[in-house]
């Protein structure tokens, strides 16, 4: 056997074992959604989509991300651009480095002891949304902040030079070219760190709290029953998943933990289409198609 057969052998032999690791992800995702959804949507567990089942806890859970992204997602791409653009080689910067990824490995446990005590025992304030949203965007800014200044890193240095070479400054350079030329690298950022606060559920324990009184009805912001109001305790969930398999008392317990898992990875897998197709007709319309 030759060098370039026996080349042509080891590279057959790695393509089947990269298809065989890749099938069994794909199918141990697959075996996961459909025990999930089976379990979930199935036997009448519909009916618990109420507000008096987990209506509740699933707007809660739409509005605690968004809370969380709408606080994260502008510091988070901005000190990606500060680390990948205006960030200078030097102690600092390697402080700063080290102090993202510190702040990526810690457990969620120990920012949610970070949140109770800061943006609860601080302040005086109860178990309140905002309060969990700025404890799970602590969680996001890293992983937010790493993509973004990947994704500056990435581009070639002929589209700077090339807006450089047109007389724009260095803000407009970041903003009218390199940004929108990171979008979907960003989506993906904004994917991940969205889908660690829909699951997140140990920070939120000692925050959001878990408990949850919505009047739908309320028409006032300030009431600590308006669905809108953020400073109001608010269970998600994942905190229903855990409160129904270990202390509940509700005797449709058992079905509300798995409609919660199943309703959860659907909001999950939509949030991440969504959030696909409208970063691919962002590009579309970029490059002008």
């Amino acid at each position: 056997m030759t060098s370039i057969d026996r080349a042509n052998f080891v590279n057959r032999i790695a393509t089947i074992v990269f298809y065989i690791v890749a099938g069994c992800f794909f199918l141990l995702l697959a075996c996961m959604t459909g025990y999930s959804l089976y379990n979930g949507f199935g036997g009448g567990n519909l009916r618990l989509l109420s507000p008096e089942g987990i209506g509740a806890q699933l707007f809660n859970t739409i509005y605690l991300v968004v809370l969380a992204l709408l606080i994260s997602m502008p510091i988070g791409i901005l000190a990606g651009i500060y680390m990948a653009m205006y960030a200078k080689p030097g102690n600092f910067t390697k402080f700063i480095r080290i102090s993202i990824e510190t702040l990526s490995s810690l457990p969620s446990i120990v920012i949610g002891l970070f949140g109770y005590l800061v943006f609860i025992l601080l302040t005086g304030a109860k178990w309140n949304l905002f309060a969990g949203a700025l404890t799970v965007s602590i969680l996001m800014l890293p992983v937010l902040t790493t993509i973004t200044e990947d994704a500056l890193r990435s581009l070639p240095d002929s589209y700077a030079k090339a807006s450089y070479g047109l007389g724009a400054t260095k803000f407009q350079t970041i903003r009218n070219v390199l940004l929108p030329a990171c979008i979907p690298q960003i989506i993906t950022g904004i994917i991940l760190a969205a889908g660690r606060a829909f699951g997140e559920a140990a920070a939120l324990l000692y925050t959001a709290g878990m408990a949850t009184d919505i009047n739908w009805a309320s028409t006032n912001l300030a009431s600590p029953t308006n669905p809108w109001n953020p400073f109001r305790p608010g269970e998600t969930l994942a905190l229903q998943i855990w409160a129904s398999r270990t202390e509940a008392l509700h005797a449709d317990a058992s079905a509300m933990a798995d409609l919660s898992a199943a309703v959860l990875m659907v909001l999950i897998c939509t949030f991440t289409i969504v959030a696909r197709y409208l970063s691919r007709r962002w590009q579309n319309r970029m490059m002008g198609r």
